[in-house]
């Protein structure tokens, strides 16, 4: 039987689910597919996310003949005949464009992916790559050149895939609605959670839940719990793991050790997925800890390295260890108040230019454009020497962003600023 996540996939791009950050009505990306002016470009991010349906509808909306192929089976003898093919349509009496869909592109060599450059620059074909991959390590600089965007695709919300999976139980032509079947609505939250943004494993599991049900049997959290071999204790409406999670940054925030292993527990207990929490915990070390002991961001994330390594039950002995040394540092929120401010200026401030001597000055000609001039290398200084580096408008004004406090570590390195600014660096 074909898998539902297959039978679901939308028709039309209207019916396309999530990544609003780049695919909405009116956005520069939609527009260029309505408009027919839609050119190459690489999609990377996660699996389940849409990438080869976002291509797939593309391709049809431009009207435009279409090859899709897997890198992982695929060689350049096939890649030779679709470039071949897709000359003679375009140059031929047909007139039509082709557009080539390259799944897992990164899997390609640096000399199967070049194959694509001449296609690239004489326009022969549109391409559109999807990658796993960061396309800035795993795709050849010549290919992106030529190549107009990179659109990264995040991991789908709980919204999103509440949405997919509730279209797919009412969709009576490709989905589950002839079933008849009944559900609860924490059941759907709980495997929108449990799917961690991929909407393919969130399908195929209600597919799988629905086509094994007793007659007349309402899908609840229990079953969506036995079929992702997962518990599934905290998802209903009136506590969610948004609350729990926001809970546990505010009682780390607020040195309660105790408190904090609670809703760690809570979390765990629920099912939570360890990377989503470990990713919290990363924040936190620089958010609510900082500059007051600046080495708790690197010994928290090896502590969720080692927990996505080992896995549960025991990833839940170094995630308290993180947590436990987290809410037991002293605080500080320097660094969010700092980058804050600074970009808070970029959007109400207009700033002047780099200053000339702190320009690049490694090219020729750089020194007739006068950069670099007058730059006092600190080493030489015996590792600090007064000079300007913020921009004309700024320094003028006295411009600061980091006020450190005097908790933890971040009272020495207050103290190290004060010094220098008052000339005594070698106190």
């Amino acid at each position: 039987m074909i898998p539902l996540s297959t039978r679901m996939r939308p028709g039309t791009l209207d019916d396309f689910v999530g990544q609003e950050h780049f695919m909405y009505k009116g956005s520069l990306f939609y527009n260029s597919i309505k408009n027919k002016t839609f050119n190459s470009a690489i999609f990377y991010g996660p699996s389940g996310t849409g990438k080869t349906t976002l291509a797939r509808l593309i391709a049809r909306e431009m009207d435009a003949n279409f090859h899709e192929i897997n890198a992982s089976t695929t060689g350049t003898k096939e890649l030779k005949e679709i470039i071949e093919n897709a000359r003679v349509k375009l140059f031929g009496l047909q007139k039509e464009k082709t557009y080539l869909y390259i799944d897992e592109f990164h899997r390609w060599n640096k000399l199967q992916q070049d194959s694509l450059l001449k296609a690239l620059e004489e326009g022969v074909l549109r391409f559109i790559g999807s990658t796993t991959e960061n396309p800035y390590f795993a795709v050849n600089n010549a290919v992106l050149s030529r190549v107009r965007s990179i659109y990264e695709f995040k991991p789908l919300s709980r919204e999103n895939i509440y949405k997919i999976l509730l279209s797919a139980l009412n969709n009576k032509e490709h989905g589950l609605g002839n079933f008849s079947l009944s559900w609860e609505e924490e059941a759907l939250y709980s495997l929108a959670d449990m799917s961690s943004g991929d909407a393919r494993i969130a399908l195929d599991t209600l597919g799988f839940i629905a086509e094994n049900i007793e007659p007349g049997e309402k899908i609840s959290l229990a079953l969506v719990g036995e079929a992702m071999q997962r518990q599934t204790l905290f998802y209903d409406r009136k506590e969610d793991k948004y609350n729990l999670l926001s809970a546990l940054q505010k009682s780390i925030r607020g040195s309660d050790p105790d408190a904090s292993i609670h809703y760690l527990a809570r979390l765990l207990d629920g099912g939570a997925d360890v990377q989503e929490v470990g990713r919290r915990l990363v924040v936190i070390a620089s958010e609510d800890v900082g500059m007051a002991y600046p080495q708790a961001i690197s010994i928290v994330t090896s502590c969720v390295q080692a927990s996505l390594m080992v896995g549960m039950p025991e990833a839940r002995i170094i995630l308290a260890q993180a947590v436990l040394l987290l809410a037991s540092s002293p605080k500080s929120n320097t660094s969010i108040m700092a980058i804050d401010k600074a970009m808070g200026d970029l959007k109400k401030k207009n700033i002047d230019d780099v200053p000339l001597h702190l320009k690049d000055a490694h090219y020729s000609g750089a020194k007739d454009r006068g950069h670099g001039i007058g730059y006092k290398y600190p080493h030489d200084f015996g590792g600090y020497v007064k000079q300007q580096y913020l921009p004309d408008n700024l320094h003028k004004a006295g411009t600061k962003y980091y006020f450190p406090t005097e908790n933890g570590r971040e009272k020495a390195f207050k103290q190290f600023l004060e010094r220098i600014n008052k000339g005594h660096y070698e106190d």
